[in-house]
């Protein structure tokens, strides 16, 4: 099911009055949707070629701090323009916005028209041409959990954050009458997004309070991706439009379980699974093993993909789902990796490290880079843990802090010759400035803990 709209029925939609606004967006170094809103039909005279944009929006923060210290952009570069150019494959409807579609764009070099090298899209694209290269499609899919509050952001950030009340009142998961209390908003993302031409499977209630998951069917490489950065906008554009916030942050309460973003994949030669063996007693081939060794071997550099903030370290709890030793098991929640689809077509690989907060397009690159250079490496699977592998001794532990996340992806050799050297020294910059910006700020915690005590 791709994006539901071609340019043709874009400008007949525009003819017609049915649309009237074209969203031209690109994922920014967060993940996020950055553009423009464009009269339609400007968009379908012209702008459908090409428009433009500061190339500032890959060197900031979360804030949109003009972060110094990049290569790619800053004040003694004058910040100058990107080419946005609209990627026509990804138009699509917006049902929740009035009159409105939205398209995809790709970040070119305003002089060269060369994809920019630290955009997230060229990054996962780059990845996907080198398993091309090597004969394989990357087939993947995310599950996205988040948290959805009684009260509106604003409402919310009024309240500095205080007393933050989750739509439910105790755990749903997997509850069909609990859920059923949240149905108002929840049935109203699903069937928009399904509206946008994003095959959404189902959601559920999670294991926390207020705690949601949605699937969408999984895809290539690069759509899947593209319909992560939709499916979380439009959660908070429908939440929003409800009265609701959502959260996609990794952990918003210590006393609560985190939200995750598991990522599945598998590769693919045509319509053949490359990853089955009916020989094999798992229905594993010898090149999902070295694909699952490639990541096992290299977890610990691209942890910095999947939890790239100082608050994604917060969800590696043990005993709430997310995992903290970086190995493999059959059908395990407590492993990092865990095999699923067992001596099945639908064999693959789920790596359940990333929390929700994860670039998906970053995520997906690394998890691809560190799987090829397995095979290209031959590694050799290495045993799986099986039981409680929160309790397993002397095996890989998943990164503890962004510190040591930033500092191993900063030396990583398989990272560095996957993405450039370029890629990685910026990526690993904006952790840099995240942890300045976290050591610097005095947070409630230290208050309470030593204001009288100290």
């Amino acid at each position: 099911m791709p994006a539901n709209l071609t340019f043709d029925a874009l400008k007949k939609a525009v003819a017609s009055g049915e649309i009237d606004t074209v969203l031209v967006a690109f994922p920014d170094m967060q993940g996020r949707l950055m553009g423009k809103r464009f009269v339609a039909q400007h968009f379908v005279d012209s702008a459908w070629e090409e428009t433009h944009c500061c190339n500032y929006l890959l060197a900031v923060d979360v804030e949109m701090f003009t972060v110094p210290g990049y290569k790619s952009a800053g004040w003694e570069k004058g910040y100058g323009d990107y080419t946005m150019k609209p990627d026509l494959s990804t138009l699509r409807l917006v049902p929740w916005l009035e009159g409105t579609a939205l398209c995809l764009a790709d970040l070119l070099d305003h002089h060269t028209h060369e994809e920019i090298a630290v955009s997230p899209r060229a990054i996962l694209k780059r990845q996907i041409a080198r398993a091309k290269a090597m004969g394989f499609d990357a087939m993947m899919a995310t599950e996205l959990e988040f948290f959805l509050f009684q009260d509106s952001y604003d409402a919310i950030t009024d309240r500095n954050f205080q007393d933050l009340k989750p739509l439910g009142r105790h755990n749903i998961d997997y509850a069909i009458f609990g859920t059923t209390k949240e149905e108002g908003v929840m049935r109203a993302i699903r069937n928009g997004l399904w509206g946008a031409g994003i095959p959404i499977e189902n959601s559920k209630g999670e294991a926390e309070v207020g705690q949601e998951e949605i699937n969408a069917k999984y895809s290539d490489a690069l759509d899947t991706c593209d319909m992560h950065a939709i499916i979380k906008n439009g959660v908070k554009e429908i939440a929003f439009r409800h009265g609701h916030a959502a959260t996609f942050m990794a952990k918003y309460d210590h006393r609560r379980a985190g939200s995750s973003s598991h990522v599945h994949q598998s590769l693919w030669q045509g319509s053949k699974p490359a990853f089955r063996d009916e020989k094999d007693p798992h229905g594993m081939s010898d090149l999902m093993k070295h694909y699952v060794a490639g990541q096992l071997a290299y977890a610990r550099d691209f942890t910095l993909m999947l939890a790239p903030y100082i608050n994604s370290y917060k969800r590696f709890v043990v005993g709430m789902f997310a995992p903290t030793k970086a190995v493999w098991s059959l059908d395990n929640r407590t492993a990092g990796f865990r095999v699923c689809g067992e001596n099945t077509k639908a064999i693959r690989v789920e790596c359940r490290i990333g929390g929700a907060d994860l670039n998906p397009y970053m995520a997906c690159a690394a998890l691809l880079a560190a799987g090829l250079a397995g095979i290209e490496e031959k590694l050799a699977l290495e045993k799986s843990v099986d039981g409680d592998v929160y309790n397993a001794k002397r095996v890989r532990e998943i990164p503890h802090t962004l510190v040591e996340a930033a500092a191993l992806a900063n030396k990583s050799k398989m990272l560095r010759a996957a993405f450039g050297d370029d890629v990685v020294d910026h990526y690993v910059h904006a952790a840099h400035w995240e942890i300045e910006e976290q050591n610097r700020v005095v947070t409630d915690w230290e208050v309470k803990r030593g204001f009288e005590r100290l």
